[in-house]
């Protein structure tokens, strides 16, 4: 883990006990702060039970405290700790902003921060997967799902690549990255921000935080990317349209416009790092999907099943869409979509609509979508996932891609997306396994 002398003898509140709250305990408590945490959920408590003192920052004292460190997931906007801490005047921070004030004590390194609305993810990973192939010293970590304080310090000349959500943004205040990028801003999140303006504004203080010497990267293939860009005219801008459509063939991980996108933010940042162009090529041939991200978890009968749930809004599905044109006029995908709704409309989605074969709705959104999709294609009312998932093999033909790229959030019927990506595959196995036992070639 991450352990720094700076946090020695400072007092913590640490609200939320996931992956990143229990790692900023584990790390404050090694550097010798005292920390008390609190979690609503009790399982949770144990975890850091004989580590920190238990109490709850709704309840305690706070004056005095160093720090309040929350998750990304407490609405800031309706919590009644953000009153509170601000009465006590404890600064509100997340674990990304004590990496920040760790970084003067670990040896000297490079931060690349990657933010956006969709694709920051795959972005990471992949400038994760570049730099590592390049000879270099590298962590990932951030909104990904690793806690980078949770990660072993990188020896001298690392990179650490930091993929940041909105929310992180909003609790980090000191965080010059070496190089900062921002893929793209639509409406996402809209419950945590007075309006979409502010949402963007929140992606832009990523650039805002760093110092005059250091590189900014912006893709302005949107309106608001292109705004963000004219406030901060030292970025370099780049977009999808630079990328080859026909060296693109080459990177089998990374089809379709959206990852057009995601490879010229990659590879400018790769620049701005001085790697060669040659080892970033064949990085990005080498490079394979992050699980749940336009994942390929099977091919059978020449119909190519495709996990894509971390698509959680008509934004992200859009390019997923457009990833697999009609073959000899013929559309070829069979989509699989719904959940839990976080838009009335499928509007970003529309110009893939020629592209599906049939829809297949499912969860919470499903009759909605069905409605608004029936007059542009079939559609199959299927409810649950398993079901989707057979029929849609029943109707897919040799050459036919099965998609899940859900248009929404999960929390209708799976944990997450990843127990939804989970599910998916799980029931694309099954087809595998029926399959073979009735002789059939797999």
């Amino acid at each position: 883990m991450i352990v720094s002398n700076v946090f020695s003898g400072k007092r913590y509140a640490v609200l939320g006990l996931a992956r990143s709250g229990l790692a900023t305990v584990e790390a404050l408590v090694a550097s010798g702060a005292h920390v008390v945490a609190w979690d609503s959920r009790e399982d949770a408590r144990a975890l850091v039970a004989g580590k920190a003192v238990l109490g709850d920052p709704m309840d305690i004292d706070l004056a005095g405290f160093d720090g309040l460190v929350v998750s990304p997931g407490v609405p800031l906007n309706r919590h009644p700790i953000a009153e509170r801490a601000k009465a006590a005047e404890v600064p509100i921070i997340g674990d990304i902003e004590l990496f920040a004030l760790a970084r003067p004590t670990l040896p000297p390194h490079r931060v690349v921060a990657i933010t956006g609305t969709n694709g920051k993810s795959t972005t990471t990973a992949l400038v994760h997967h570049i730099i590592r192939n390049a000879g270099l010293p590298t962590r990932m970590g951030g909104n990904i799902g690793l806690p980078i304080l949770g990660q072993e310090p990188l020896s001298a000349g690392g990179v650490y690549v930091l993929e940041l959500s909105s929310y992180q943004i909003d609790l980090t205040y000191s965080l010059d990255c070496d190089v900062a990028a921002l893929l793209n801003v639509t409406p996402d999140h809209l419950d945590r921000y007075a309006d979409f303006e502010a949402y963007a504004a929140s992606k832009a203080r990523l650039f805002s935080m760093q110092g005059p010497s250091h590189t900014g990267i912006i893709a302005v293939d949107d309106p608001t990317t292109r705004a963000v860009a004219a406030a901060f005219p030292r970025a370099k801008q780049v977009s999808a349209r630079e990328v080859d459509p026909l060296l693109q063939r080459d990177w089998p991980a990374l089809q379709g416009p959206h990852n057009a996108q995601n490879v010229a933010v990659a590879v400018a940042i790769a620049e701005a790092l001085g790697l060669q162009q040659v080892g970033v090529m064949a990085a990005l041939a080498s490079y394979a999907s992050l699980p749940h991200r336009m994942q390929a978890v099977a091919e059978m009968g020449g119909v190519l099943y495709v996990n894509d749930s971390k698509a959680t809004n008509a934004a992200s599905t859009a390019p997923a869409l457009a990833a697999y044109p009609p073959v000899d006029g013929r559309p070829r995908i069979h989509w699989i979509l719904g959940g839990l709704a976080k838009s009335d409309n499928l509007d970003e989605c529309a110009p893939g609509f020629p592209n599906v074969a049939r829809a297949y709705t499912i969860g919470e959104a499903g009759p909605p979508f069905a409605r608004i999709l029936r007059p542009l294609m079939p559609v199959d009312e299927s409810e649950m996932l398993v079901t989707a998932v057979q029929r849609a093999a029943a109707n897919a033909q040799p050459g036919d891609v099965v998609l899940l790229s859900p248009a929404c959030a999960s929390f209708d019927q799976f944990r997450d997306f990843e127990a939804r990506g989970d599910a998916f595959a799980a029931a694309v196995a099954a087809l595998a396994g029926n399959t073979q036992s009735e002789g059939m070639p797999a």
